[in-house]
C-alpha cells in the first residue's frame, strides 16, 4: 500500500545534518507559533502542528531517525512511497499463521489519531493478539478469527489535563467505522484506551497515548517541567516572575540564593489531580555586555567575598 512519503526535515525548515539542539529549536519556534490556543487561523494551525509534532516526533528520537533516514534523501514530500519489505513499523511484519500477513489479508487505517498514514507505515503497530503468529507451521486460522487493533493517538497536553472527546476513524475490511473515543484528564505517556469489539472481526482496538510535543512544558509522569531561565541578579537577589502553564500564567517567588538547576513546584498545576509543575532554575549570563555593565560587575567581583570553588 502506498502513501504519501512525510519530509520531516522540511516540515521543522532544517538540514538532515541537524543535530539534536538545532532540531528542537526549529521544533519550540514553529511550536509556539502554530499551536491551536494562540494562532488565529486555529483549523489551519491545528493541521500545522500536528505535523510538525509528528516530525520532532521522529527526528528527536534516535532510533526512529535512523530508520527513517535509511529511506534515503531522495524522496520529494507528497510523493508516493511504499514501505520497504518486512517493514510495518518496529513491530515487524504481522504473521497470518506461519507466514508473513500481505495487503490483500489486511489493511488498516486509521483517521483523527494526529498521525499520517505514513508514520503508521513506519512506526505504527497495526495488529496483535490472535493474529500474529509464532515460528514454525500452523494452520490457517479461520477467515473470521477475531484479531486485536493498535494504533498511536496524539493527545495534545491540553487534553491530557482536561480530558477531551475525539473522534477516531478505522477503515478496514472495506468499510469504516468511526468511534467517539473519550480522553480521560490526567492521561500520561503510554497509556492505552481500550475499546470492546471495535477491532477485526470482535477483537478490540487498542490505542497508544503519545503525548503532542510542547514548546514550553516537557513531561515526568503527571508533572510538567519548566525550564525558567533567571539573569544572576535575579537569582542572587530573589524575583516575582510569571511563568507559563495550561491554564495560563501564574505569578511565582524566586527565594534569594537560589542555586541553579534548583526546583521550585507549584502544586495542581500539571496533568490531571495528580500532577504538578516543576521549575528548573537556570542561571543565564549575558551574551555581552557594555563598558558601563563591566565596570559594575569588576566592582561586584572586588567586594564579593563568594567564591563557588571554595
Amino acid at each position: 500500500m502506498s502513501v504519501q512519503y512525510k519530509d520531516y526535515y522540511q516540515s521543522l525548515g532544517v538540514a538532515r545534518t541537524a543535530n539534536a539542539d538545532e532540531i528542537k529549536k526549529a521544533f519550540r519556534k514553529l511550536a509556539r507559533e502554530f499551536h491551536p490556543d494562540v494562532a488565529k487561523d486555529k483549523k489551519k494551525a491545528e493541521e500545522k502542528f500536528k505535523e510538525i509534532n509528528e516530525a520532532y516526533e521522529v527526528l528527536s528520537d534516535p532510533d526512529k531517525r535512523k530508520k527513517y533516514d535509511e529511506l534515503g534523501a531522495n524522496w520529494k514530500s507528497g510523493a508516493e512511497f511504499r514501505p520497504p519489505p518486512g517493514g510495518g513499523g518496529f513491530g515487524g511484519q504481522p504473521f497470518r499463521g506461519g507466514r508473513p500477513m500481505s495487503s490483500e489479508d489486511f489493511q488498516t487505517h486509521f483517521g483523527g489519531t494526529g498521525f499520517s498514514d505514513f508514520f503508521e507505515q513506519l512506526f505504527g503497530s497495526r495488529m496483535r493478539g490472535n493474529g500474529f503468529g509464532g515460528a514454525g507451521p500452523a494452520a490457517e486460522p479461520a477467515a473470521e478469527e477475531s484479531r486485536d487493533i493498535e494504533g498511536d493517538l496524539m493527545v495534545t497536553l491540553e487534553e491530557a489535563k482536561r480530558g477531551s472527546l475525539r473522534t477516531v476513524t478505522v477503515r478496514h475490511d472495506h468499510r469504516t467505522d468511526s468511534h467517539q473515543v473519550k480522553i480521560p484528564a490526567g492521561i500520561t505517556e503510554g497509556q492505552k484506551l481500550r475499546m470492546t469489539g471495535r477491532g477485526e472481526h470482535g477483537g478490540d482496538l487498542y490505542l497508544r497515548v503519545r503525548l503532542a510535543k510542547h514548546p514550553d512544558f516537557e513531561v515526568d509522569g503527571h508533572n510538567l517541567v519548566y525550564e525558567l531561565e533567571l539573569a544572576p541578579w535575579e537569582a542572587a537577589l530573589g524575583a516575582e516572575i510569571a511563568v507559563p502553564t495550561l491554564d495560563g500564567k501564574v505569578n511565582i517567588k524566586i527565594p534569594a540564593g537560589i542555586a541553579s538547576g534548583q526546583k521550585l513546584r507549584v502544586r495542581g498545576r500539571g496533568l490531571g489531580k495528580a500532577g504538578d509543575l516543576l521549575i528548573i532554575n537556570k542561571i543565564v549570563v549575558p551574551g555581552k555586555i557594555s563598558d558601563a555593565q563591566r565596570k559594575l560587575w569588576e566592582q561586584l567581583a572586588r567586594e564579593s567575598r563568594f567564591n563557588p570553588r571554595d
